[in-house]
């Protein structure tokens, strides 16, 4: 194929490669099967081996640690292994479980269960309900986000004789009654909306056809989704309704007991939880009600039933500052827990409502710096008694699970990960560097004291979503970098919501390039500090990091010697088009509308690569079963840039979701394959 034939931003769909979209094509296939079969040819020898099994080791230890949800009386975990690769399901109770090595309980072997029935099945999620033994399982095929939906007694392991089942579609389920669903699912004529999610929330009773269920609420087929969640901690059953009519705006509504909806005279731009009497909400613009304004990112609390009634009497719960930003909140036994990032470091307070106002205080006993996440024990809020978990780690210490009970108690050490790579000599700190408009970047560096100015390093970042990024331990990363020797860099990109929405909002639509100048900023600054350079940087990014690397590829080839993009966004002018991916018009913007098209080509790498440019080697790598980002983008890029007569690389595994496997194994294949290919590039030869 001609490259004087590729799209342009002014032919943005003139695509001689748009047939690598039809991801079971026959051609498509083809095409993967030669790309994989000449990258694992070039990068999966005898070290790529050798790497692969230390890493799936490291993830199949059994002193790893077994995350837990209480339900009941019991704790349930997920476990994963070598000998145990799609998983069991298990439990145990809490005394059990703080022995070293508890005893637990085998409810389902998702292994077996796939051998079984000949399916390709891993477990994706248990939706339960107080006081039943019955749930309902969401099991996917290969990593898929589209479920298929299956009754199954916990007590019994066995599946419900004429249960309640569901084919494949992205969605679920929550328990309103032993013999009612609430169903938020897209099987069905008309029920999925241009995103591909759930257009309906519908009641689904016991021994009727799903085509029968009663449709509660529906949205717009152009709005992002529709759900529902039941809510046991009012004086009566309830449930909400949630429709997400983009990524960041919701239209909330009430359902009482008698099946009445009543929609929340609210913004669109909140997050709200509500617990018993009482709701919390977070505000992502201004908002002015009844004489008082309040600021974006704030947390305001207020009485259920007097807000129903009419009042607007708001109690300010948090106020954000210009570094200080509200990352999460949830309630647990009727007090309200928050997340709080100020300046990058964790803290954590708990607010608590009465008929007196809302009382403050701080939960004790964690670290104030490195990684802090705290979360409710109990999966069910009407059954928390406060318990509290909580997981502290940094890039050198491996993680520790907590147990803070009734939330009041000091923390107590449940379980210890092990150490999984040798620390000596490593240390952490924290830089700026200062992008094209003078704001500053943080970025944590993890490696050797003191600078060579030839430090192999591995740069990694998100900046997108809101969602912050944190410098947690990495077992891939610590194995396989930094014991031989590397450097390890991660950025906090505008974009990400590290310090709140104007963050985030500054790399959002057209500001998504100023989340990649960002990103090539923190990559100069490694220079300018005499920790490496350009040919020994290493990047990497996924989703919707890879828009982040391959613009690194295409605008600053320069201050790069290896770019390895995964499960990645790229083309900017189609992406709309491909599964989920009219979901993500609030991040990016609409290529259908001229206007936007104009910014979103300045960032679509897939049309704004050229010939005869100085670009790095890259590999892009996806999996086929993600229904989430289209493989069609990388396969696209890929093929592209081997037109063009660069040296690109892919590789496509025929499973893994929107992830990197189904299994460890696949897992530890797919970095290391990644870790291989940057190596080589960068030249560097690591000692093991």
């Amino acid at each position: 194929m001609s490259v004087d034939n590729r799209p342009t931003p002014s032919a943005p769909d003139d695509d001689p490669w748009l047939w690598l979209e039809e991801i079971e094509g026959a051609r498509a296939l083809d095409f993967v099967e030669k790309q994989n079969r000449l990258t694992l040819d070039r990068f999966g020898g005898a070290a790529f081996e050798r790497d692969r099994d230390t890493l799936a080791a490291i993830y199949d230890r059994p002193d790893n640690i077994p995350y837990v949800g209480r339900r009941g009386a019991h704790l349930h975990n997920v476990w994963k292994d070598a000998a145990n690769p799609r998983g069991l399901w298990r439990r145990t109770t809490l005394a059990e479980f703080r022995k070293p090595n508890p005893a637990w309980e085998t409810v389902l072997d998702i292994d077996k269960l796939a051998a079984s029935e000949g399916e390709d099945w891993l477990l994706s999620s248990i939706s339960s309900q107080p006081g039943h033994s019955r749930v309902i399982l969401s099991l996917s095929r290969g990593g898929s986000d589209a479920v298929t939906l299956r009754e199954f007694d916990a007590d019994t392991s066995s599946f419900v004789a004429d249960g309640f089942t569901l084919p494949e579609a992205k969605g679920g389920v929550d328990w309103l009654d032993p013999d009612t669903l609430l169903l938020s699912s897209a099987y069905g004529d008309d029920m999925v909306t241009s995103s591909g999610y759930a257009r309906t929330v519908r009641l689904w009773r016991r021994g009727e056809s799903v085509d029968q269920a009663q449709i509660i609420l529906d949205t717009a087929a152009d709005h992002m989704g529709i759900f529902g969640s039941v809510d046991d901690t009012g004086a009566k059953p309830r449930a909400w309704i949630i429709d997400q009519i983009d990524f960041f705006n919701y239209g909330i509504w009430l359902r009482d007991e008698a099946g009445t909806t009543t929609k929340l005279d609210l913004p669109t731009g909140i997050w709200m939880q509500a617990h018993g009497d009482w709701f919390a909400m977070k505000l992502r613009t201004d908002w002015s009600v009844e004489g008082r304004t309040y600021a974006a990112d704030a947390l305001l609390g207020i009485s259920l039933s007097s807000f129903l009634a009419g009042s607007r009497d708001f109690t300010s719960l948090f106020e954000p500052g210009p570094r200080r930003a509200l990352q999460g909140f949830f309630w647990a036994a009727g007090k309200l827990v928050l997340s709080i990032l100020d300046e990058l470091k964790p803290r954590f307070e708990i607010r608590t409502p009465s008929a007196a106002g809302w009382s403050r205080e701080t939960l004790g006993g964690l670290p104030e710096i490195g990684v802090v996440d705290v979360w409710p024990l109990d999966r069910h809020s009407s059954e928390s008694n406060g318990d509290l978990l909580a997981n502290v780690q940094d890039p050198l210490t491996s993680p520790s699970l907590l147990l803070i009970e009734r939330g009041v108690e000091s923390p107590t050490v449940l379980k210890q990960a092990p150490r999984t790579f040798n620390a000596d000599g490593l240390m952490v700190s924290q830089h700026e560097a200062i992008s094209v408009d003078g704001e500053r970047i943080p970025y944590v560096q993890t490696g050797p004291a003191g600078e060579t100015g030839d430090a192999p390093v591995y740069m990694s970042a998100y900046g997108g979503f809101g969602l912050a990024v944190k410098p947690h331990y990495d077992s891939s990363l610590g194995k396989l970098w930094l014991e031989r020797g590397g450097t390890v860099v991660q950025a906090n990109l505008r974009g990400g919501g590290e310090f709140g929405t104007r963050w985030h909002d500054a790399g959002r639509f057209a500001g998504k390039r100023l989340s990649h100048d960002d990103f090539a900023a923190v990559a100069a600054d490694l220079v300018r500090r005499g920790v490496t350079q350009p040919k020994r940087i290493a990047a990497q990014g996924g989703s919707n990091g890879g828009i982040l690397i391959t613009n690194m590829l295409v605008r600053y080839p320069e201050r790069f010697g290896a770019l390895f993009c995964t499960i990645p966004l790229i083309d900017m002018r189609r992406y709309t088009k491909l599964l989920a991916g009219a979901s993500w018009i609030a991040e990016y913007g609409d290529p259908d509308k001229p206007e936007e098209w104009e910014w979103l080509k300045t960032y679509s790498a897939y049309h704004n690569a050229k010939p005869g440019q100085p670009y790095p080697p890259i590999l892009i790598a996806t999996t086929r079963r993600d229904d989430r980002v289209h493989p069609g983008h990388a396969r696209k890029m890929a093929a592209k840039l081997q037109a063009m007569g660069y040296e690109a690389w892919f590789y496509e595994p025929a499973a893994g979701g929107h992830g990197y496997g189904k299994d460890n194994k696949e897992r530890a294949g797919f970095q290391v394959l990644g870790f291989q290919f940057l190596k080589e590039k960068i030249g560097w030869r690591d000692e093991c």
